[in-house]
């Protein structure tokens, strides 16, 4: 394996990260986030190199710049993450048994985990800062669109990680050809987990050929229905928030469901989105609405390679619905499982959507764009999950342990 030394470093790495204590994981993530700052300079010269290599109408483009202001919200994120409680050691169950083994079930970290994902610098520093928090070793391997940002990352977590005479094997960047991927899938001696954050594409690969086991994240095909009893200031304001406040992020908003008896409200719905000249791909019922009302050159019919579709960009389609049902069976058939929102004053209505939609997140009268770690409380994340094995949602603190249990005993043996 070409790429074995890096796989063998860092599962190293992962019995040094394992038993530091939380004073000095908490003060190694407090350095690392004033010199995330201290270094703007220098990471904003890096990521303009891989900035300059990218076409700025590429929905990643947005995902890929960092900014001063970007910068100071991942360190702040890392100072988060590093005041949480360590998630390591808690009891989860002990008990003694009839022949007086003392058996507990504790809190572990999952050992070497490895991330692979698209554009985003940012995920450098947040894998690396909740897997250091949790006593994991992280394996990180980013796209070449993002290499020159992942290294100046990697090698500022390296410089302080020497100031704390810490083995810098806890954290390995493996280089960003294609060929590292093919490798990590195969390293089932050496890393515990892959998770992927990217494309559905991305994750569709890794799924399919990791023989590591593997987490999914990252792919969002979100809705919010908009349903007859829905207050139309609460809706204009959701609807706009989740589409327009960050367009190539996982949570925004892709497709508006709008129940019929309320097709009377999109034109008002659709105004606060001309100011982001999002495009607007309508079924005909919804078209016969708001043309007129909303500039013809973004105004398009719909057909049905609309839906089902994670945009990642100002483009948002429309669905019209009979009924709540019709809605129900609309966002099921074309979700993700990621994040869906239903705007209704109905609370039976309310209460149903919540129990009959099957995503990580499920919103009532609020915006999808709070599907985050961060704003969860979590501190950060990892990623977020889309399937209901280990983990669900945001990916923070507790979802990177797992669990092992403890046998004391005083010489007995089994018969």
């Amino acid at each position: 394996m070409k790429y074995l030394a890096y796989f063998e470093n860092v599962r190293k790495g992962s019995r040094v990260v394992g038993i530091l204590s939380d004073e000095k994981i908490e003060a190694v993530l407090a350095d690392l986030a004033a010199e995330a700052v201290a270094n703007t300079e220098y990471l904003l010269v890096e990521n303009k190199k891989d900035l300059d290599r990218m076409d700025p109408e590429d929905p990643k483009y947005d995902r890929l710049k960092l900014t001063a202001e970007r910068i100071e919200g991942i360190a702040a994120d890392i100072i988060n993450v590093s005041k949480l409680q360590s998630p390591l050691g808690k009891v989860l169950m002990e008990k003694t048994l009839p022949n007086g083994l003392e058996l507990s079930k504790i809190t572990v970290p999952l050992g070497v985990v490895s991330v692979i994902y698209e554009s985003r610098p940012n995920v450098t520093f947040d894998v690396f800062s909740l897997c250091f928090k949790t006593g994991n070793a992280c394996l990180l391997k980013g796209s070449s669109d993002a290499e020159y940002s992942n290294l100046a990352i990697i090698d500022l977590i390296h410089r302080v990680l020497q100031k704390h005479e810490i083995d810098t094997n806890v954290a390995q960047l493996l280089p960003a050809e294609r060929a590292a991927t093919g490798e990590l899938m195969e390293a089932v001696d050496y890393v515990d987990i892959i998770i992927p954050r990217g494309s559905q594409g991305l994750i569709n690969f890794v799924r399919d050929n990791s023989k590591v086991p593997v987490i999914e994240t990252g792919a969002g095909i979100v809705h919010t229905y908009y349903d007859k009893e829905a207050d139309l200031e609460k809706g204009k304001a959701i609807i706009v928030n989740a589409k327009t406040r960050r367009v190539s992020v996982c949570n925004a908003l892709d497709c508006l469901v709008i129940h019929q008896d309320r097709l009377s409200d999109l034109p008002a719905i659709v105004e606060g989105m001309k100011a982001f000249n999002v495009e607007i791909f309508a079924d005909a019922k919804a078209f016969s609405f708001i043309n007129g009302h909303y500039p013809a050159e973004l105004l398009q019919h719909a057909s049905e390679e609309h839906f089902g579709i994670e945009f990642l960009s100002h483009k948002m389609s429309i669905k019209t619905v009979e009924s709540f049902d019709e809605a129900v069976e609309h966002i099921t058939e074309f979700s993700s499982k990621h994040s869906e929102a239903i705007v209704t004053e109905n609370k039976e209505t309310a209460e149903l959507f919540l129990k009959l939609i099957d995503a990580a997140a499920v919103y009532v009268n609020t915006t999808t764009a709070y599907t985050d770690g961060a704003q969860f409380g979590l501190g950060a994340e990892i990623g977020i999950s889309t399937q209901k094995l280990h983990a669900r949602g945001p990916m923070a603190l507790e979802e990177l342990t797992s669990y092992k249990w403890l046998i004391i005993g005083n010489g007995q043996i089994r018969s």
